[in-house]
C-alpha cells in the first residue's frame, strides 16, 4: 500500500494554501479533490474580494488569519503575477442614522488591527464617486480583487514545485485507523485507491462535514451542524458607475447588495443572503427585483431593469437565521482527540483572503 505523510481533502483555495505551506516545509502531501479541476466549489463562486479584516469579531480566528493573511495575500501576488488590484472601498450611510454604526465599524475594525481605515467626508466621496449617494462614509484603502482562479494555480504550482500533487476525481470515501495513530484512506471515483498517511487535513468546504463523517474514530459531536446560505450576483451591463467598491452598512447573515467589480472593469452587485436546506446554485432572475431598492440607497440613478443573472455562491455556515455567526473552526487533536487529523469547518468569508494565514495556521498545528 503506497503512502504519504499528509492528505489534504479538497482542492479549492483554502486546501491548495495548505497542501503548500505543508508541502513548502519538507512534508510528503497528497491533495484528493472530488472534482476534476481546482476550485469548482466556494473558491470560485465568490466575489474576489481581497478583505481589510473591518467586521469580524475581535480575538477570532476570522479577525487575525483575515488581517495578517490579507498583507501575505497582497505580497504573494506581487511575487507570483497574480492579477490583483487594491482599489479600496466606500462602506456607506445612506441615512443620519448610520453615522453611529459607521463609528462603531471603524473602532471594531482599528481594534482588529486594520490599517488606512478612516472617516471621508461625504462630499469629497462624492467628488471621488460622483454616482454615489451618502450621509457618512468610511474609506478602506486596503481592500481590493484578486483573480482567484490565477491565485490556485500559483498555489498549485508551488505545491508540485515542492513535491506536493493534486489527485482529481478523488473523493475522501472513508478513512480508518491504521493500527497506529496513522490512517488508511480510501478514495471513490472512477480508479479507487487506497492509501497511508500520517495526517489528514480535512478542508473540504461545503462537504467539510460530510468528509468529516466518514472518518473514524471521529466522535460525531465535533462535526457542527452545517447551515447552507445562498448569495446571488447581478451584473450590470456596460460601464461601471463607480471605480471603488461601494458597501452599506452591514445586515443579518452578510455586508448587504454591495457593489463590487472585477479585474475588467465590470460591476456586479450582491450576494443576497438566503437560506436552503440543499446546495443550489440556481440564480432565480426575480430575485433582481429586491435588489433595486437595496442599491438606490447609494446608488439613486440605478435604472431599472438593468441587472443580468450571474452566478450564486453558497456559503457552509455554522450558524443560521437570528443566530449569532459563528467563527472559524480550525479543529486538531488537542480540540477532538483524534491523532493526525485537522478539521476545518465554517470557511467562508474571509477564507479567500485569509487562504495563506490558514495554510500557516493549520501546518502549525501539524508541527
Amino acid at each position: 500500500m503506497d503512502r504519504v505523510e499528509c492528505v489534504v481533502v479538497g482542492a479549492g483555495v483554502v486546501g491548495l494554501a495548505i497542501a503548500r505551506a505543508l508541502a513548502l516545509s519538507a512534508r510528503d502531501v497528497l491533495v484528493l479533490e472530488a472534482q476534476r479541476s481546482i476550485g469548482t466549489g466556494t473558491s470560485s463562486r465568490n466575489s474576489e474580494v481581497v478583505h481589510a479584516g473591518i467586521y469580524y469579531p475581535a480575538g477570532s480566528l476570522k479577525a487575525r488569519l483575515c488581517v495578517s493573511g490579507r498583507r501575505q495575500l497582497y505580497d504573494y501576488c506581487v511575487a507570483r503575477g497574480v492579477a490583483h488590484r487594491k482599489l479600496g472601498k466606500f462602506v456607506v450611510g445612506t441615512q443620519p442614522a448610520h453615522e453611529a454604526k459607521l463609528a462603531g465599524i471603524l473602532a471594531h475594525a482599528r481594534g482588529n488591527g486594520v490599517e488606512n481605515i478612516d472617516w471621508i467626508d461625504p462630499r469629497a466621496a462624492c467628488d471621488a464617486e460622483p454616482a454615489l449617494h451618502c450621509f457618512a462614509a468610511l474609506h478602506s484603502q486596503e481592500t481590493g480583487i484578486v483573480d482567484s482562479h490565477a491565485l490556485m494555480l500559483a498555489l498549485q504550482g508551488d505545491l508540485e514545485n515542492a513535491g506536493g500533487m493534486v489527485a482529481f476525481d478523488a473523493p475522501l470515501a472513508r478513512a480508518t485507523r491504521d493500527g497506529g495513530d496513522g490512517f488508511v484512506v480510501t478514495t471513490g471515483g472512477e480508479a479507487p485507491v487506497t492509501l497511508g498517511c500520517d495526517w489528514i487535513v480535512n478542508a473540504a468546504g461545503l462537504q467539510a462535514q460530510q468528509v468529516a463523517a466518514a472518518i473514524e474514530p471521529l466522535p460525531p459531536q465535533h462535526v457542527p451542524r452545517r447551515v447552507l446560505a445562498r448569495g446571488c450576483y447581478f451584473a450590470l451591463p456596460g460601464r461601471a458607475p463607480f471605480s471603488r467598491l461601494i458597501y452599506p452598512v452591514p445586515v443579518d447573515g452578510g455586508l448587504g447588495v454591495h457593489l463590487t467589480l472585477d479585474l475588467g472593469g465590470q460591476a456586479k452587485f450582491g450576494p443576497d443572503v438566503e437560506w436552503i436546506d440543499a446546495i443550489d446554485y440556481t440564480v432565480d432572475p426575480h430575485r433582481a427585483d429586491s435588489f433595486y431598492a437595496e442599491i438606490r440607497q447609494y446608488w439613486p440613478a440605478c435604472p431599472n431593469g438593468v441587472l443580468q443573472p450571474a452566478y450564486a455562491g453558497i456559503r457552509p455556515k455554522l450558524s443560521g437565521p437570528g443566530e449569532a455567526a459563528r467563527d472559524f473552526v480550525i479543529d486538531g487533536p488537542d480540540a477532538h482527540g483524534v491523532a493526525g487529523l485537522v478539521n476545518l469547518f465554517g470557511i467562508e468569508s474571509p477564507g479567500l483572503t485569509a487562504c495563506l494565514a490558514i495554510g500557516d495556521e493549520v501546518a502549525a498545528q501539524i508541527g
